[in-house]
């Protein structure tokens, strides 16, 4: 419970407020929107760079410290964000909150509940992403409301505030249970630099990076899509809205299929769904109903893909340096985060339109899809847990 609480805040907070505000950061500094969200991006991209020495520490030291210390940094970070004045500045805070986001999100709570609850994991992490991704839920409309009332600046050092408040007594006080042993000594038997550099955790880093950069690029680039398909602003964001019904109905899908499925199966069919649905948006030109099924399914895609990714490491070598490799893991996807938004919105100029956007995309799942069939070692092919 102290990990779903402090994962609600700090992705509200650090992550979800900032499309909110960034139209008012535009408007009172003068600064263009691309800037604003550059500056944003660069925190997504240390955060990715952070997070393997915070896996390293994880392993050895457990969550505790780890996201102490982040919940901690996080906080000036968000304060020099509200009082930047200059983009140097703007710039600098951002790096700063990227330092505390390795540290806070998904990547070490993964981590945490992996090695805690053992054999339990895929309900403990099916839970915590079903009840995080409430984060947008509360903290974007809050954000809005707040907004409303103050400026940009005050608004972010409410949430300074709030990230304080909630996110660093949970973090020191909640997370000081015993850091167990791994399952077994076969685990620790794996040497993690070998891991790191067979071929095939290259093919798995390849394929969740290429993975993650359709599941964020649909998402971001999926309004402009339906409305070139010519459904209203509104109805194309209540489209993406239903999308994240169908992201939570797809988590409570991951236990059964890691149930009825070997590692490679349940692997190809995540990445081959992903590529199906966003096919389908591509392709389809309506009705409206149509389009949203196809969106729903999107969301289906996406929310199966966080548990894959969340279990990836742990189906292939166990749960021993869980934090290293996957910190390793997560760095490309970070990184395919950050640009998902660019790349989408640079390939439609370039394709003429998001349909071709969505087709490319598309492409970019089928190749995930062939390149994670070859990620599992002979010992984990056929392993369901």
């Amino acid at each position: 419970m102290v990990l779903c609480v402090t994962e609600i805040t700090s992705w509200g907070v650090l992550y979800y407020a900032f499309p909110v505000l960034a139209p008012s950061i535009a408007a009172d500094t003068g600064w263009s929107i691309s800037t604003i969200t550059a500056a944003f991006s660069t925190g997504l991209v240390v955060s990715a760079a952070v997070g393997i020495p915070a896996g390293r520490w994880l392993d050895r030291s457990g969550p505790w410290p780890v996201m102490t210390v982040g919940s901690v940094l996080g906080v000036p970070a968000v304060v020099g964000i509200a009082r930047a004045t200059t983009l140097p500045w703007f710039f600098a805070a951002w790096t700063l909150a990227g330092v505390s986001m390795a540290a806070v999100l998904y990547q070490p709570a993964f981590a945490a509940l992996t090695r805690w609850w053992g054999p339990r994991r895929v309900t403990a992490l099916t839970w915590l992403t079903l009840l995080a991704g409430l984060a947008s839920t509360i903290f974007a409309p809050l954000t809005a409301a707040l907004v409303e009332r103050l400026d940009w600046r005050d608004t972010y050092l409410v949430l300074a505030g709030i990230l304080a408040v909630i996110t660093i007594p949970a973090h020191l006080f909640g997370l000081r249970g015993p850091w167990p042993r791994p399952e077994s000594v076969a685990e620790t038997a794996h040497d993690p630099g070998a891991v790191a550099r067979s071929r095939h955790f290259v093919l798995l880093v390849a394929a969740v990076g290429l993975g993650a950069f359709t599941a964020f690029a649909v998402v971001v680039n999926q309004v402009p899509l339906l409305i070139e398909r010519g459904l209203s602003t509104s109805a194309a964001a209540w489209a993406l809205g239903l999308g994240g019904v169908g992201q939570v109905l797809g988590r409570l899908g991951y236990a059964g299929l890691v149930a009825t499925t070997g590692v490679r199966t349940r692997s190809v069919l995540v990445l081959a769904g992903t590529a199906l649905a966003t096919g389908l948006l591509a392709v389809l030109p309506g009705p409206p109903a149509l389009l949203v099924a196809a969106a729903m399914l999107a969301g289906a895609a996406r929310g199966l893909f966080t548990l894959l990714q969340a279990t990836a490491i742990t189906d292939r070598w166990g749960t021993a340096h869980y934090g290293r490799l996957g910190g390793l893991l997560s760095a490309p996807a970070m990184l395919a985060t950050a640009l998902a938004p660019w790349a989408g919105a640079a390939l439609a100029e370039v394709l003429g339109g998001y349909p071709a956007v969505f087709v490319v995309l598309a492409l970019v799942a089928v190749v995930a899809a062939v390149l994670i069939a070859g990620s599992v070692p002979r010992t984990a092919a056929d392993r369901r847990s």
